[in-house]
C-alpha cells in the first residue's frame, strides 16, 4: 500500500531505521495494532503522530523493538557458557571483551555478569549491552524486574546478586557496574572489533534473510579470531562457513 511506503520512507529519514529489512507481514500487523489503539486510520495519519509526539515516537519504538527477556533464558545453553564457554575463552584472555547486541532490558547482559562472577572476580567483567530502544535501555538501566523475569536464575545467583522488594527483584549495583548501556541499530551503526564473545540471542526472527545477512557478516568481523557468537535457539545458523564460523556448540559458533 502507498500509505506505508511513504510510512517506512519517513521512519528511514526521521529515526535511521530502515523497516524494508523487517518481515513486512509481521511489522505491518504490529504497527497498525498500535495506531489503531491511538485513534488513528491509517499509516499517513499515524506519521503526522509521531511527528508530534515524543511519547508516541517512544511507544512505536518499543512495539517495534518486541522486548521479551528473561534471566538464564534456555537454562541450559547458558550452563555450556558456564562450563565450557567462558573457561575456553578465559584461558586465552583473563579480561573478556564482551557484547550483548539487542539486549532488551537487560536481562541478558546482567545474566552473563552473574556467570562470569563465578570465574573472575566481578571487577574485571566489563559488558557493552546495546539495544535500539531507549524505552528498553532506560528500565534495564534502573534494574528492577517483576518475578516472572527472573524464575530461571539459580538460587545462589539470586540470593548473591538480587534484592527483593515487594513482588519486585532488583539487581545489585555490584551488577549493575558491570554493564555499559548504549542505543545501537545492528542494521545502520557501525560495529566494534576484537569481541572475545557476542552474544545476540531472539531478534533474528524479526529480520529478512538479507538483514541476518549483514548482521551475521557484521559479527564475524567484530569478533577476534577464536571469538564467540551465542545465538537464540530458534536462530541456529546452517552454513556458518559463509561467514567464517564453525560450530563450537549447540547455538555457538567460533570465528576461524
Amino acid at each position: 500500500m502507498p500509505d506505508y511506503i511513504r510510512f517506512k520512507q519517513q521512519i528511514k529519514k526521521k529515526t535511521g531505521i530502515d523497516l524494508n529489512l523487517y518481515k513486512e507481514a509481521q511489522m505491518r500487523r504490529r504497527l497498525v495494532s498500535l495506531y489503531e489503539k491511538r485513534g488513528f486510520q491509517n499509516f499517513d495519519e499515524f506519521s503526522k503522530g509521531l511527528e508530534n509526539s515524543q511519547e508516541l515516537l517512544n511507544e512505536f519504538l518499543d512495539r517495534m523493538t518486541i522486548n521479551v527477556s528473561e534471566f538464564y533464558r534456555n537454562g541450559k545453553r547458558w550452563e555450556v557458557l558456564d562450563q565450557k564457554i567462558f573457561p575456553k575463552l578465559l584461558s586465552q584472555n583473563r579480561k573478556l571483551k564482551i557484547w550483548s547486541a539487542a539486549c532488551s532490558t537487560g536481562e541478558e547482559p546482567y545474566s552473563l555478569a552473574m556467570v562470569l562472577s563465578k570465574h573472575v572476580p566481578l571487577s574485571s567483567v566489563s559488558i557493552v549491552a546495546t539495544d535500539l530502544d531507549e524505552n528498553a535501555l532506560s528500565r534495564a538501566k534502573l534494574g528492577i524486574y517483576p518475578e516472572r523475569s527472573i524464575a530461571e536464575v539459580p538460587e545462589e545467583m539470586l540470593k548473591r546478586y538480587f534484592i527483593q522488594d515487594g513482588g519486585s527483584f532488583k539487581v545489585k549495583d555490584e551488577i549493575k557496574r558491570t554493564v555499559t548501556f548504549q542505543k545501537h541499530n545492528l542494521l545502520d551503526d557501525p560495529y566494534g572489533n576484537n569481541f572475545d564473545l557476542i552474544v545476540c540471542r531472539n531478534v533474528m526472527i524479526y529480520f529478512t534473510e538479507e538483514a541476518k545477512n549483514l548482521i551475521y557478516k557484521g559479527f564475524s568481523k567484530a569478533l577476534r579470531e577464536g571469538g564467540i557468537l551465542f545465538v537464540g535457539s530458534t536462530e541456529q545458523i546452517f552454513t556458518p562457513s559463509t561467514y567464517e564460523f564453525e560450530s563450537e556448540d549447540t547455538f555457538f559458533y567460533r570465528k576461524i
